[in-house]
């Protein structure tokens, strides 16, 4: 983790201090290990490596036995900004059909590797049971400050995007189809970028290959979140994505199959940006 070794032995845990500043990156020697007795202090709060240095040298000999058996050597600590300039920001790592599909039953897909929406035309398409009763989330991803969820609440399909949390609340719904299997989902079509990169298009809410609603959002190019608040099926799973709904609003009444994510290759790489940003941090 950026350079960052910890090893945990028989109560005993030792963590190697590797600050993310460019003086740190590399100097793996230079490194400071603490020492904590983790079964008489929880917390952590009493570095014992001065009084054990015999106890600290053991778990550091266990460190490198266990990084050599797992290949973890050599050791590489880029910065956050290297992991972005190294292609996380410019090559989405998008399948050749563009597709991803995600079902319920399963834990949040981390943001980085679940399908990438940002900066892009999309379409969200999710097979669904519904009965009188059917209420929730079908899927979110991101937060308060950033996403966009499908969700069923009072009768309505609704879908919402959040745009870096700033108001008003962009949102399309429309009435719930009768009790039955249907395919619901939605769509947006980017048309024109924003001064500060976002991306204003045409946003369409689908039932059953029928459009049902229509309007124009403003998207982020961004990631939602730098950890967390991943994607999520039949529910969100944290701060949650519009204040039409709260805590994890699970899908309940009803039932999913599944949930394709159709991303187009359409991502616009602002190139002059990204060397001016490499240029100031020279």
């Amino acid at each position: 983790m950026l350079g960052t070794r910890v090893i945990w032995h028989n109560d005993w845990k030792a963590v190697a201090e590797h600050g993310p500043m460019p003086s740190a990156i590399g100097n793996f020697d230079k490194d400071r290990w603490q020492l904590f007795h983790t079964e008489a202090d929880r917390s952590e709060a009493y570095d014992l490596a001065e009084q054990q240095p015999g106890k600290l040298r053991e778990l550091v000999s266990i460190w490198f036995e266990e990084a050599k058996k797992f290949n973890v050597l050599p050791l590489i600590d880029l910065s956050l900004s290297d992991f972005l300039a190294d292609g996380y920001e410019i090559s989405v790592p998008v399948p050749p059909s563009g597709q991803y599909s995600y079902y319920p039953g399963t834990s949040e897909a981390p943001e980085r590797p679940a399908a990438n929406t940002h900066g892009v035309s999309y379409k969200v398409l999710a097979e669904v049971e519904t009965t009188a009763a059917t209420h929730g989330v079908v899927f979110a991803h991101g937060s308060r400050f950033g996403g966009h969820a499908l969700y069923v609440k009072d009768g309505q399909v609704k879908y919402a995007y959040n745009c870096l949390g700033i108001p008003p609340e962009q949102s399309l719904e429309a009435p719930m189809p009768s009790p039955g299997k249907h395919v619901i989902g939605a769509d947006f079509a980017k048309e024109e970028r924003g001064q500060y990169g976002k991306w204003k298009g045409t946003a369409t809410l689908h039932v059953d290959g029928e459009v049902v609603a229509t309007g124009t959002i403003r998207t982020m190019t961004g990631h939602f979140a730098l950890c967390g608040e991943g994607l999520c099926i039949g529910y969100d799973g944290g701060d949650a994505v519009t204040s039409d709904y709260s805590g994890k609003f699970d899908y309940t009444g009803g039932k999913i199959h599944k949930v394709v994510f159709d991303v187009a290759d359409d991502a616009y790489v602002d190139v002059e940006m990204h060397f001016e940003a490499a240029y100031s941090r020279d």
